[in-house]
């Protein structure tokens, strides 16, 4: 890719002259934690456990490229997590959870302007569809926790149920859900815009029209069209009439 150049403070872009035009685009796909939202969930479920610091290391690697294995780095997360009750999800979700600045400003444009929207994130469900009905969002993929059931109802068991597409949603079930969903709205992936922070947003972001890094991992902002580094989501705006 070409050298980054500063569009705006706080804005690079990369590999094309704005502006573009938003209603050519029919798909806007986002990753949740860190991205439409304003933490690591699975950090702050482990803050409940007394294990934050021993999460949120490995979660951090793994966001910067470190961990190569995403799956195995989440297994292991999860386990950690092993006894958290739904009530401590809850109360992260009440909380601590919010949308990142410019989130609905972003949203609310791009339905305007004819997109569809994904939430496609390694996160979990119990999140995700949260987010989903606050926002409107078409469509969504991510993780789900297993809960216990007889005497420890109410508890995780430290890891995750596996679903009709798959086990884990990583990179790779980013980038096969972006195809995916292209190809079910009968459009090409170069109709998608794709936005992420992590290492593992990166496979998604190579195969859309337009990749966007929001307060991204240095390898994300490197690889991105659009690069957000200071402002809200809605900064996109700036670059899309």
């Amino acid at each position: 890719m070409s050298t980054p150049t500063e569009f705006a403070p706080g804005l690079t872009l990369q590999g094309f002259t704005p502006p573009l035009n938003l209603s050519d685009f029919k798909l806007i796909a986002f990753d949740m934690d860190s991205t439409l939202i304003n933490i690591e969930c699975v950090d702050e479920i482990a803050d409940a456990a007394g294990r934050k610091p021993e999460v949120a290391a490995i979660t951090e690697a793994a966001m910067r490229g470190e961990i190569t294995d995403y799956k195995d780095s989440l297994r292991r997360r999860v386990a950690l997590l092993r006894g958290v009750t739904v009530a401590d999800m809850e109360q992260v979700l009440t909380q601590r959870l919010q949308l990142n600045p410019g989130a609905e400003a972003l949203v609310k444009a791009c339905k305007a302007a004819g997109l569809k929207v994904l939430l496609v994130s390694g996160g979990f469900t119990y999140f995700t569809d949260h987010v989903r009905d606050r926002l409107g969002i078409d469509h969504t993929r991510s993780n789900v926790l297993e809960i216990e059931s007889g005497p420890n109802c109410g508890q995780l068991t430290g890891r995750m149920v596996d679903q009709p597409w798959g086990d884990i949603c990583d990179g790779k079930e980013k980038r096969k859900m972006l195809l995916e969903t292209c190809a079910l709205l009968g459009i090409s992936p170069q109709q998608a815009i794709a936005m992420g922070d992590g290492a593992n947003d990166l496979p998604m972001m190579g195969e859309a029209g337009l990749s966007v890094a929001y307060h991204a991992k240095p390898a994300v902002r490197a690889q991105a069209m659009v690069a957000i580094n200071e402002g809200g989501l809605d900064r996109l705006l700036e670059v899309l009439r």
